[in-house]
């Protein structure tokens, strides 16, 4: 008898959000060390997906120093909900790689998702 079952490609995952949190489509939602993006608004208490591939545009800071460069790893900062070098000693959760540099003056860098 076989160990795994396949249930499908994982690109997205299925998510309910807990009572009184809905979810806006495009907003990052972290379990644990995965992260995951709304593609569609999700009501609070109802299924959804979330999309965990793909390469998205996340907002960044535009401040001296903000710069990144293409293939740098990339942070989520859940406070400031930014995207960022720093991981803050774990704090911030790893979302994957920059797939083209942004400068200081960006306001989005973009992001090619890695669980």
């Amino acid at each position: 008898m076989s160990q795994v079952r396949f249930i499908h490609d994982g690109n997205s995952i299925d998510y309910t959000p807990a009572p009184g949190n809905d979810v806006a489509a495009g907003d990052v939602v972290i379990q644990g060390d995965l992260v995951g993006i709304a593609k569609l608004d999700i009501a609070a208490g109802r299924l959804g997906a979330l999309t965990v591939t793909g390469v998205f545009d996340f907002p960044k800071a535009t401040t001296p120093g903000s710069a990144l460069p293409s293939g740098a790893k990339v942070y989520w900062d859940a406070a400031d909900k930014l995207a960022t070098t720093d991981s803050d000693s774990g704090a911030n959760k790893y979302i994957g790689k920059a797939i083209r540099a942004a400068t200081d003056a960006d306001a989005a860098v973009r992001v090619r998702l890695e669980q």
